[in-house]
């Protein structure tokens, strides 16, 4: 083999190689500038989440909802003057909380979205709530912030306040 055709042969394998680990790159979301960044959800998305949690309330399994809060979680509930600040208390929260087969729905909702794993809910709710003894239903409203972050891949309540309006 002559030197010319070698060093075209040799040219052809470094631009196929350089080819592949660009393919390889662009496919796996990595660029000369390193992985690309994961996008900030969007306000709606993070207003959604108050869906999954209300969809687990239908569920009456407090483990269910409970699972949705991190390990770490911080819960102001709206009808306990006790600070639940393990999986085991908020259990017990909604243990008591489902018994009236509670019904979220928002009046009025402000997202704020910090980062692309962080995220602020505020606003206002009403829940219409069932008398287990009398089946009698109420309807309460209460001021609301749930305080998000995305660990391992999956959105967590860290924080929930809920307070009874003052003048309701």
């Amino acid at each position: 083999m002559n030197s010319k055709s070698r060093k075209t042969r040799i040219r052809a394998a470094v631009v196929t190689g350089a080819a592949l680990v660009t393919a390889a790159s662009v496919t796996a979301g990595v660029s000369a500038a390193g992985p690309r960044p994961e996008a900030k959800p969007s306000k709606a998305q993070v207003a959604s989440l108050f869906d999954r949690w209300n969809a687990a309330l239908q569920t009456g399994d407090p483990e269910k909802v409970a699972k949705l809060y991190a390990a770490d979680a911080v819960l102001l509930p709206t009808v306990s003057n006790k600070i639940r600040t393990d999986h085991a208390q908020i259990v017990d929260y909604f243990e008591h909380f489902l018994a009236n087969k509670p019904v979220g729905k928002k009046v009025r909702t402000i997202v704020n979205v910090l980062d692309r794993n962080s995220a602020l809910d505020t606003g206002i709710y009403r829940f219409t709530l069932t008398d287990p003894k009398t089946g009698k239903k109420r309807v309460v409203e209460a001021r609301y912030t749930y305080e998000y972050e995305k660990r391992g891949g999956q959105w967590f309540i860290v924080n929930h306040h809920s307070s009874a309006m003052p003048e309701g």
